[in-house]
């Protein structure tokens, strides 16, 4: 049965694509940055829309990734590396090439550490940037 919290071995979580990875990944830094918005503001949501969407875009990600890159393990970088050469099925509208690749690779590295039971780790690199 799988739960929210359910962790898959590792092995089989590196055999799913980067961007099944990404998908996941993309969720996890979503719901990560709207929760902590939450918790440190009464704005309403339309603010808060506001607010979120330029840090989980992909432009926002790909800085996030140039601050944090220097801290990914191997096997995290590894992932990243999968995730950002990996063929899109679809282009980003308002990002560069490059911006949208490095945020692919960012968010397989989030859907990694996520569907392994890393959680810990995510907060580390997260909010180890202080965003």
């Amino acid at each position: 049965m799988f739960g929210l919290f359910s962790k898959m071995d590792a092995d089989r979580a590196r055999q799913l694509g980067p961007v099944t990875l990404a998908f996941v990944g993309d969720a996890v830094y979503s719901l990560y940055v709207r929760a902590r918005e939450v918790e440190g503001s009464d704005m309403r949501p339309s603010e808060l829309q506001k607010r979120t969407s330029a840090i989980v875009s992909a432009t926002g990600q790909s800085e996030l990734v140039s601050r944090i890159e220097c801290r990914f393990t191997e096997e995290e970088e590894a992932v990243y590396h999968r995730g950002r050469n990996a063929k899109k099925a679809t282009k980003s509208k308002n990002a560069s090439v490059a911006d949208y690749n490095r945020s692919t690779g960012l968010e397989a590295v989030l859907g990694y550490l996520y569907l392994t039971g890393q959680y810990e780790r995510i907060s580390q690199l997260i909010e180890g940037d202080n965003l």
